[in-house]
């Protein structure tokens, strides 16, 4: 496949730098996975700050993030693969906290949601670039490792999301956006000093910012739906319209992807197929797990009437098990493959769901309705999502790994809008405790029902490579 070159450091050469070089790229890293969760625990405290914001409004405090983080993933990977990774990274970087800083100082929802698209081009320029900046660093033999250290910083930062949220929430919900600031200046200060300069081919093409817009309009024009179903009701003709709408942008720029000189989502590489099948089963597992970080925090909060900080505190077991299950799993991973481990990832999540499904009711009985399915869910993502963001980062050329992870990233984060849209719009605005139950009821089948389907992604992922290895 022709395109920009960027040449990876010798693998037997010394590296007296790269634990800074990672600390730094977990740290940046972390701020934009803990931002996540802690806006996620901070909801239900904007909506009552801002007086009269519903949740289907506030949630665009989360979508339009995630929305603006997925269509400008690709564009920044391409980007960094052709003016340089450590530029892209840092900049980025610089972009996400000073945005973080206007988060906090934002006087209205409208402000808020500004402040927030302007963090998510920051995220979206450093989440690639780390790890590629990681992968060109680390000798070849040590990156399936380095890829699970990278992947757990997320399970890390779920894990204290919650617990720190709680706790900044306690004192104002704009502390969960000042967080970041100090972490953020620190890792620009040091990244400058640290990170390598590796050379990028500048002579290349840009990518396709028209591809961008559309790509950007067909996630917008779906979550929109999505999120309206319940008060514009989900056979409307605004609804139904969107999702049309929604359909033909995506094939509109299927189309001018597969005939720009520069598209954002180069296909080549979504007919590989252990990159396509991860791909797929990591878009729909986060669209459950995104379902799941929802229900929890807003089930706790509105349902049990838990504070911000108890609601953390609640959760925090489920995702703090995902550092130690991420790590550990590699044996499992060499004995029965990747494929089989993300299969059996996604039961143990779906099992967990199914739990609260059954058990929770209107009575708070923590450690018998909630607490075995978050255990249950953590596990399950610990040994689902390193496994299958390791398996499409092996799939890739070297020259694609800003660009590749950038996929591999922005299918994740349309899964989590997707979760958050159709989550939000099958509890809707219950009347009473027992609508409130079947509300989240809903919520729940669906996130179980994504996850059966990302375990038979992850079974098709495990044939195709069982394939491979016959063939070789």
């Amino acid at each position: 496949m022709a395109g920009p070159t960027v040449p990876t450091l010798p693998a037997d050469r010394d590296r007296p730098h790269r634990r800074a070089v990672f600390l730094v790229l977990a740290a940046a890293v972390f701020v934009s996975n803990l931002d996540l969760f802690i806006v996620n625990v901070a909801v239900p405290a904007m909506q009552q700050h801002f007086h009269g914001s519903s949740l289907a409004t506030l949630s665009w405090v989360l979508n339009g993030y995630a929305i603006v983080f997925a269509a400008l993933l690709v564009p920044a990977g391409r980007l960094a693969d052709r003016i340089g990774h450590r530029t892209v990274f840092l900049a980025g970087l610089a972009v996400f906290t000073a945005a973080s800083a206007l988060c906090a100082l934002a006087p209205a929802v409208g402000w808020l949601d500004a402040a927030r698209v302007l963090q998510a081009a920051g995220a979206a320029a450093l989440m690639p670039t780390s790890l590629a900046l990681l992968l060109d660093a680390t000798p070849a033999a040590e990156r399936p490792g380095a890829i699970r250290a990278w992947a757990s910083i997320g399970g890390i930062a779920a894990g204290l999301g919650p617990v720190l949220g709680g706790l900044l929430v306690e004192a104002d919900w704009r502390w969960v956006f000042i967080a970041n600031v100090p972490v953020g200046i620190a890792a620009v200060a040091v990244g400058t000093r640290v990170l390598p300069g590796l050379r990028a081919e500048r002579n290349g093409p840009l990518p396709d910012l028209f591809g961008a817009v559309l790509l950007t309009a067909a996630i917008a024009t779906l979550t929109v739906s999505l999120v309206k179903a319940d008060e514009w009701g989900w056979l409307s003709v605004r609804v139904l319209g969107g999702l049309l709408a929604s359909v033909l942008l995506t094939a509109w720029f299927l189309r001018r992807s597969a005939r720009h000189h520069a598209p954002i989502v180069e296909l080549p590489l979504l007919r590989v197929p252990v990159f396509a099948a991860a791909n797929t089963s990591a878009l729909l597992f986060t669209l459950a797990f995104a379902g799941m970080l929802l229900t929890s925090v807003l089930w706790c909060q509105q349902a049990w009437e838990y504070s911000a900080l108890r609601t953390g505190l609640a959760i925090a077991p489920g995702p703090l098990l995902v550092p130690p299950v991420a790590l550990g799993s590699a044996v499992l991973v060499r004995r029965l493959g990747p494929g089989r481990v993300a299969a059996l990832g996604t039961l143990l999540f779906a099992a967990g769901i199914g739990w609260w499904t059954a058990a929770v009711g209107l009575r708070p009985g923590y450690a018998i309705e909630l607490l075995p399915g978050l255990l249950l869910t953590g596990l399950g993502v610990g040994l689902t999502l390193p496994t299958l963001i390791g398996s499409a980062a092996a799939a890739l050329p070297p020259t694609r790994f800003a660009t590749g992870s950038a996929i591999t990233t922005m299918a994740r984060q349309i899964g989590a809008v997707v979760g958050v849209a159709l989550t939000v719009g099958l509890i809707g605005t219950p009347h009473g405790p027992q609508a409130a139950l079947d509300g989240f009821r809903r919520g729940w089948t669906l996130v179980i029902a994504a996850a059966l389907l990302a375990c038979a992604a992850a079974l098709v992922l495990a044939a195709v490579q069982r394939r491979a290895a016959d063939r070789r």
